[in-house]
């Protein structure tokens, strides 16, 4: 329980909470619109996502402030690949939130002059770029492991003992494709936070790509990688240890 307090306590917990509320609710209202009888139940699963997206958007708010911080952390990294994309992936986190926020200003109604059509398309330009940029960053970390894991098992094959795990085909022409699939399995399995990062990054960009046009998608696929993607995060942040470091 104690934990839990502490995990509502933080804005970034309560606003994941509220994100896994929203997509459960666009998954679900997918999955009941072709029943003839749940027009009720749909109906209010469409004004609970509603609400639960404005709540969504006061915890947003200032977040630029979190995104110019994690710029200057990033530009600390040590390796030049993670410190490129971390730091331009921030950056153009920061051009989202401002968009984010010009967004919020005109539906709460304070200005009027604001295309909304326009600033969406810039947010989701900036959030496609920053997931695309952190994706870059993963496929960078996942090949540094599997590089580690073939390194060992090629020192443990030159020992006496063989590896008890070592796989073995028939068929030559699967060989290295079952070989690439286990290297990229064994590599994942030993880094979590890697492969939590991983899944987050990619289900989350489903969303920006449907916007922008370049791969559509449905309200069902969306509603599901963003509540993956959410899960994901409480995770992160509910145990520290299981988000992935800059070195």
């Amino acid at each position: 329980m104690d934990a839990f307090i502490r995990f509502t306590n933080q804005t970034q917990g309560r606003d994941r909470l509220f994100r896994a509320t929203q997509y459960t609710c666009m998954l679900l209202r997918y999955l009941l619109e072709p029943k003839a009888d749940k027009e009720k139940v749909v109906m209010k699963l469409k004004k609970l996502e509603a609400s639960v997206s404005t709540g969504r958007k006061w915890f947003r708010v200032g977040n630029v402030v979190h995104a110019l911080q994690a710029t200057r952390e990033s530009i600390h990294a040590t390796d030049l690949v993670p410190r490129f994309c971390l730091t331009l992936a921030s950056l153009n986190r920061v051009g989202y939130f401002i968009c984010d926020t010009i967004l919020f200003v005109k539906s709460i109604g304070i200005t009027s002059g604001i295309n909304k059509e326009t600033w969406q398309v810039w947010a989701a330009r900036y959030y496609c770029s920053s997931l695309l940029l952190s994706l870059v960053r993963d496929l960078y970390e996942i090949s540094l492991q599997m590089e580690q894991v073939a390194h060992d098992r090629a020192k443990r094959e030159k020992s006496p003992t063989q590896d008890p795990f070592g796989y073995s085909v028939a068929d030559e022409e699967t060989e290295w494709l079952q070989s690439f699939l286990l290297l990229l399995f064994r590599s994942l399995k030993k880094h979590p936070p890697l492969l939590l990062d991983t899944v987050k990054n990619f289900c989350d960009i489903l969303n920006p790509l449907d916007q922008l046009g370049i791969y559509k998608s449905n309200a069902g696929i969306i509603g599901l990688g963003g509540l993956v993607s959410s899960l994901a995060g409480i995770i992160t942040l509910a145990y520290p240890q299981m988000k992935l470091k800059i070195h």
